[in-house]
């Protein structure tokens, strides 16, 4: 059909009443999908303009009380959290761990400044993080206490290695609720022999040293009386230096700890159950207060804080943040200082673990900035690979043979192949509660052949020697292959003693001696000549300035690079700033605790899984977990 000029089209039909309605809906909810597309991209953008812009720094009350609330372990080194769960995560998938030195710090400085009238220790949120720590904070301490300003502990419930701390106080006060738990030091774990005969799992172990017992939780069902021997020995030592303190700063009869932790039963029996009066009647804590009337105390000794309903107290983190932008301006020369804690491991590693390429990379940072004029490295590591160990050990001493004065801090624990690096420096410090030595070497290589015979899998094939495919973790080890993993063992351990005997001018006949694996307090090796001075880490770094003869420095902690992307994220997340006024702890600390409870279950069982090193040689401290 056509239309000429003069005759118009047929009327288009006019939609219904509920085309149109829902016609309306449609356009509605895209206008409102585009609107708040865009409302949340703006809200994105202002959050990240409002994020980035520099913030007003918060004034400090002209009088205030310092408050020190460690959270988690103790740490020399905060271990590696991706931005993007940073970010995105809650705080409960954060990292339990508070650094040692900015602690120290804080302690230090709140001891000098006028403002700082005293100090408080919330304790309830500390799970640990050995003795050799634990000193260094109560070293710093007792600094305070010295200056005359009084120092006030709390706490629901201590923990042995939240009383350490407390004991350093003037007062301690408890919960009506609580009790202090000292139980002494105990090196406790779980033995996997029987199960994996059950599994049909072949270990293969190489040795060298007696007491290199970090494969026996894989070989036995028991501790070896070798094991039993040299663990005794430096738990005593420790929990020696534990209760002589603790009962000096509680001015308490020598034995007081001891026979409090023996006659529990009795006499908790003698004050009806009640924890609290009993560690009030032995003298541990100076009174029994409830939140309320513990936050009347401090109100009552501190004033009323301006920003809530708390005592007038200022965080360690925002009061050391006052006293650097308050610092005059750095001085040119610097020392060094390189953190390295965790297992030693080939490649690139993140922060919590050593990498001996990771590790290189700091080490070169160093060389890079002219100012640095010595370095200190914090080793804080049970050891790990022995070839990592060797390459960081070989480039610390290129740098000392440039003409760089490097000292080795020993923290927590510094053995096996802890001390294989440590042995490349000009000076080893430790502190008397460092574990360290265990100078040993182990191979070890876990087959599955009978394993998965039993479920039917058979491994068979050809090859062009007979090494060729022998160590595959699902075929049987050959003689051959044994032979040429212990004599590569051997031969690591004999290095291993050659380049600590030259190292500390001994013979390699003495340090066999001290090595076969045995593993020393930070005083004893001292006495044996494996360590050269007892003290802290701000001691070193104060040695290493005189080996450089520096008067005026600054110290620059050597960090990895951040990536654009992570310096991003980790400003948006806000990671670096403090609460303004922490509460008094509650019992949040349960949750966390529980689960460090576990972790000695899975230990073994992790560190397995870290033996990944393609020469299956190690130089590692099974026994070296510090109290």
């Amino acid at each position: 059909m056509t239309y000429d000029d003069q005759t118009p089209p047929p009327a288009r039909k006019r939609r219904g009443f509920i085309r149109r309605f829902f016609g309306f809906i449609g356009r509605s909810i895209s206008w409102l999908r585009v609107v708040l597309g865009n409302l949340l991209f703006l809200l994105i953008v202002l959050f990240i303009v409002l994020a980035l812009l520099p913030k007003e720094p918060l004034v400090l009350p002209d009088e205030f009380a310092l408050t020190l609330a460690p959270t988690g372990y103790l740490v020399d080194e905060e271990s590696y959290v991706d931005p993007v769960n940073m970010l995105l995560s809650g705080s409960d998938d954060a990292p339990m761990e508070t650094p040692v030195r900015p602690l120290i710090q804080s302690i230090d400085a709140g001891r000098t400044d006028p403002r700082v009238s005293g100090l408080v220790l919330e304790l309830d949120g500390l799970l640990g993080g050995g003795i050799s720590k634990l000193e260094e904070v109560g070293a710093a301490l007792q600094r305070f206490k010295d200056s005359d300003k009084p120092i006030i502990a709390l706490g629901s419930l201590y923990t042995q290695e939240q009383y350490y701390l407390a004991s350093y106080a003037d007062e301690i006060y408890l919960d009506p609720m609580g009790s202090v738990l000292l139980t002494g030091y105990a090196n406790y774990r779980n033995y996997f022999k029987s199960a994996m005969d059950k599994l049909s799992v072949n270990f293969h172990v190489f040795r060298v040293g007696k007491y290199k017992d970090f494969i026996e939780p894989y070989t036995r069902d028991d501790m070896s009386p070798e094991s039993r021997e040299h663990n005794s020995e430096w738990l005593n030592q420790l929990w020696g230096v534990y209760t002589s303190r603790v009962e000096a700063l509680r001015q308490l009869p020598s034995g007081a700890v001891n026979d409090y932790i023996s006659n529990m039963d009795v006499q908790l029996a003698s004050v009806g159950g009640d924890s609290a009066q009993l560690a009030l009647e032995s003298q541990l804590i100076d009174g029994i207060l409830s939140h309320r009337e513990r936050q009347q105390l401090l109100t009552e000794r501190f004033g009323h804080s301006d920003y809530g309903d708390h005592y007038n107290g200022v965080g360690h983190r925002t009061f050391l943040a006052d006293v650097r932008r308050q610092s005059p301006k750095p001085a040119a020369d610097r020392v060094g200082l390189i953190v390295a804690s965790g297992t030693i491991s080939t490649g690139e590693q993140p922060e919590g673990s050593i990498g001996s390429d990771s590790f290189l990379q700091r080490l070169q940072q160093v060389q890079d900035d002219p100012n640095i004029k010595a370095l200190v490295i914090r080793i804080d590591s049970g050891g790990g690979s022995a070839y990592a160990s060797e390459v960081i050990r070989s480039e610390i001493a290129a740098l000392r043979a440039e003409g760089m004065p490097v000292l080795v801090s020993m923290g927590s624990m510094a053995a096996s192949g802890g001390y294989w690096m440590a042995a490349g420096a000009d000076e080893i410090w430790a502190t008397p509660t460092t574990l360290t030595g265990s100078i040993g070497v182990f191979g070890a290589l876990p087959t599955f052949e009978d394993s998965l015979e039993k479920i039917g899998i058979h491994v068979d094939g050809v090859g062009t020697t007979p090494l060729a495919g022998s160590m595959r973790l699902d075929r049987t080890l050959t003689p051959q292959a044994n032979r040429i993993i212990q004599q590569t063992v051997n031969h690591i351990y004999q290095q291993f003693i050659d380049l600590v005997a030259e190292a500390r001018g001994l013979t390699p006949e003495r340090v066999d001696q001290l090595g076969q694996g045995r593993v020393w307090t930070g005083a004893t090796a001292q006495e044996l000549g494996l360590v050269d001075r007892l003290g802290s880490l701000e001691d070193t770094l104060a040695a290493a300035a005189e080996h450089a003869e520096l008067d005026d420095y600054e110290v620059r902690q050597i960090t990895r690079p951040l990536a654009p992307y992570e310096q991003f994220l980790k400003q948006l997340s806000g990671s670096a700033v403090s609460a303004w006024m922490p509460r008094v702890s509650g019992p949040e600390w349960l949750t966390p605790k529980l689960k460090s409870q576990l972790a000695p279950l899975l230990e073994p069982l992790r560190m397995l899984s870290e033996l990944d090193d393609p020469r299956a040689v190690y130089a590692r401290c099974m026994e070296c977990l510090a109290p």
